[in-house]
């Protein structure tokens, strides 16, 4: 069982507005989204929060007995600030950081973000690239540390550790006959598919090519572009279908606007890892920086953690917590 915040978050709105369109109004989200994360909700829990009556939806008693708890949750996490902000007055300092491109537009600005609010005097300057081009910055002493999801070039200046595993997924468009597949079998499916790959130097577009191996010779690449949304537009408007991280679709499988597929015959794992040069000093403010992004080690499945704003407060509260006990 795995609920999320966002799911207690529109059980709330639900239960205080009594209606799927009026919650969804109020969280600025569609209502297929509220429907969605309900029935989801509903099905970890093994029974249903509310009765039907027409058009309104009313607590039953399961729901009543959620409700204040599910409250006191939103209220607890709510304090995080609070309760990680010991060091908030006396923590300062500049931190240039560079991420290649999926790391660096779907998972470092949450957490930048986060870190920021419980230390606000400490100034986070990030710069995205693909993989090979934040190596040469952390390499030529431009950027303190790097995150970075592809290949290293094999540098002996350059020192890495893991950070967690991230999981390409073949991506098709909703109208595409895929879409109707639960997984992508390797051998069945790629032969006369139209493909729009990432472009020369992407980590993403290295892992495929190296996991891919013999079967790249019947991969027909109509087109590479330079960044994941370019590539998603592409395929959602029909023109392919392609590759990518599971942590950058979050939302368009939400709104099903993408659908993710498993590749059946081929491990698509990647360690993702976190790079800077042997001879960095690690100022008081990175080593924070360094500690706070761990996080992600108490992440179960570490593919989806940070794919969205709601998932990163619920890892941050197990990690507040933690902090407390030790």
């Amino acid at each position: 069982m795995s609920i999320t915040l966002r799911q207690l978050e529109i059980f709330i709105a639900v239960a205080e507005t009594a209606q799927v369109t009026k919650a969804s109004k109020k969280l600025f989200v569609t209502q297929s989204a509220v429907s969605m994360a309900l029935a989801e909700l509903e099905n970890q829990l093994g029974g249903s929060l509310f009765d039907r009556h027409g058009r309104s939806l009313l607590l039953n008693a399961r729901g009543r007995f959620l409700l204040p708890l599910s409250k006191d949750i939103i209220c607890q996490v709510g304090n995080i600030e609070t309760i990680m902000s010991e060091r908030n007055d006396k923590l300062d300092g500049r931190i240039e950081v560079v991420a290649s491109t999926t790391l660096g537009n779907y998972i470092l600005p949450y957490l930048i973000g986060a870190f920021k609010r419980v230390h606000p005097n400490v100034h986070v300057n990030m710069l995205v690239y693909n993989t090979r081009h934040a190596e040469q910055l952390v390499f030529d002493k431009e950027m303190d540390i790097g995150f970075v999801e592809g290949p290293l070039s094999g540098r002996e200046e350059i020192l890495w550790r893991p950070w967690f595993e991230d999981e390409l997924l073949v991506l098709c468009g909703p109208t595409d006959p895929l879409a109707h597949n639960e997984v992508f079998d390797i051998n069945r499916d790629l032969k006369g598919k139209k493909w729009i790959m990432r472009e020369s130097g992407s980590g993403t577009a290295a892992t495929i090519r190296e996991r891919f191996g013999k079967y790249m010779d019947e991969v027909h690449v109509v087109m590479e572009m330079g960044h994941p949304e370019a590539v998603k537009r592409a395929v959602e408007s029909g023109a392919g279908i392609t590759c990518l991280s599971a942590l950058c679709i979050c939302r368009e499988a939400e709104n099903g606007w993408l659908k993710g597929l498993k590749i059946e015959g081929l491990d698509m794992k990647r360690q993702l890892k976190i790079i800077q040069r042997k001879d960095t000093v690690i100022s008081e403010a990175l080593n924070e920086f360094l500690t706070f992004c761990d996080v992600m080690s108490l992440c179960d499945d570490s593919r989806v953690c940070l794919s969205s704003p709601w998932k990163l407060q619920s890892l941050l509260a197990r990690h507040s917590a933690l902090k407390k006990t030790n």
